[in-house]
């Protein structure tokens, strides 16, 4: 059925059927990150093909164009975007469960469709009550995250229950869509999901919008204008980065990296890009002496995110992290930017032979990295123009979009014709 599904996707001729999709996502979307750019092209790409997408989310965050969003009750203590693991998100997931109820017994959704494992376990819920399947769109690990963002340790007492709890979730969802391979990979190896029931769907790029710099006459002004803006001097070579601001995203291992290449490359400059507290970073920056060479504007907004890209000569991806996904590559790529980026299985696969690696957690060897890109313009240049190609060719959110739909038409299915559906259905 998988090898079908991948083939009647490949077709694009117009659904057989459209569905009402219930999205629901315990974040505080829309914030200009990894995660939430994922959730919006999803959407829009589905909407797309005629589905009906309605997100239900936190109470924070920005609306976005021609998406019908449901957002929980005001705390109006939350003023800003809440970022991977909190202790506020014990209210605020009883407040999006509540809307998520209210919003489903109104529009009687043909799937629920959750992002994170909080958002899935009010799916799980949902799925018993209005006997509709679950989606769980897989960003990487609940327990792996709280670990990463120091919420728990592997020693303390909560963490086998929520190691439990996953897993729990994990069962209960009709499909699971990992964001990379890897992830999907780790999953099949840990055993608690029937294979049958793991469907990839690696994150995707909007290669019209995400573009090589052409040299127009408008573009290079613009460009020109918002290096100005920056604050950035002429004649500099810029390093972009574009993500949250964290240490297991490898933000401070970056400035480590960049307070090394300075000394080596004095027109060296970095543009880090990304939210939330850039202030402490840029005290960081100064503490290492960097501070005329690195540039923390914070949040840059999607939609202006390629101009941004534009500026750079070379992208940098130091994710620590080793089971989420890294969307910002294939931003990169698209840009036909040459990646510089630690050696982890996600970036190996998102890259593959077109990247520069770095020791994982090595600040030494990502200014090595860093500076051999930028000291080999031809190599930089014939990496990146294939890390377009590839982009253009594998990365589309159209064709994710046939992916999803073609999954939705399995669990719809499967509940129809249990006999004959090899995914695993809940009693």
């Amino acid at each position: 059925m998988q090898a079908q599904r991948h083939r009647r996707a490949a077709s694009g001729s117009p659904p057989e059927s459209t569905y009402t999709i219930l999205m629901l996502a315990s974040t505080s979307f829309f914030s200009d990150y990894g995660n939430h750019v994922r959730i919006w092209e999803e959407s829009r790409a589905l909407q797309g093909r005629g589905h009906r997408i309605v997100l239900a989310t936190y109470h924070n965050g920005d609306d976005m164009p021609g998406l019908d969003i449901r957002r929980s009750w005001d705390v109006p203590w939350v003023k800003r975007a809440v970022v991977g693991s909190s202790r506020h998100k014990l209210y605020l997931d009883v407040g999006l469960a509540w809307r998520s109820l209210r919003t489903a017994l109104r529009i009687k959704p043909d799937i629920i469709h959750a992002h994170t494992h909080e958002a899935a376990s009010i799916g799980v819920a949902l799925k018993q009550l209005l006997r509709v399947p679950l989606i769980l769109d897989y960003q990487g690990s609940m327990t792996s995250e709280m670990l990463d963002h120091r919420f728990v340790s592997a020693e303390s007492p909560l963490f086998l229950p929520l190691v439990r709890l996953e897993q729990f979730i994990n069962r209960r969802a009709d499909a699971i869509v990992p964001s990379t391979l890897n992830a999907a990979a780790m999953l099949r190896r840990d055993g608690q999901v029937d294979p049958g029931r793991i469907h990839p769907i690696v994150d995707r790029v909007d290669t019209e919008r995400f573009r090589p710099f052409d040299g127009s006459p408008g573009w290079v002004a613009e460009r020109q204008e918002l290096r100005h803006q920056l604050g950035i001097p002429d004649g500099r070579w810029i390093v972009v980065y574009i993500g949250l601001l964290a240490p297991y995203q490898g933000t401070n291992v970056l400035l480590d990296a960049a307070r090394l290449l300075a000394t080596r490359l004095p027109d060296v400059h970095f543009l880090v890009m990304g939210h939330p507290d850039p202030a402490s970073y840029r005290a960081y920056a100064e503490s290492l002496g960097i501070g005329e060479r690195v540039t923390l504007p914070g949040r840059i907004l999607y939609k202006d995110l390629h101009s941004y890209l534009a500026l750079g000569d070379v992208a940098v991806a130091p994710k620590m992290s080793l089971t989420e996904g890294n969307g910002k590559i294939s931003n990169y790529m698209a840009m036909g930017l040459p990646v510089v980026a630690f050696e982890t299985p996600v970036s190996r696969e998102i890259l593959g032979d077109i990247g520069i690696y770095a020791a994982l957690g090595s600040a030494a060897d990502l200014a090595d990295k860093l500076e051999l890109a930028l000291q080999n313009p031809a190599m930089a240049g014939r990496l990146g123009a294939a890390g377009r190609a590839r982009a253009v060719a594998e990365f589309s959110w159209a064709q994710a979009a046939l992916e999803f739909e073609q999954l939705y038409a399995e669990v719809l299915d499967c509940r129809l014709q249990i006999a004959d559906c090899r995914l695993e259905r809940e009693t």
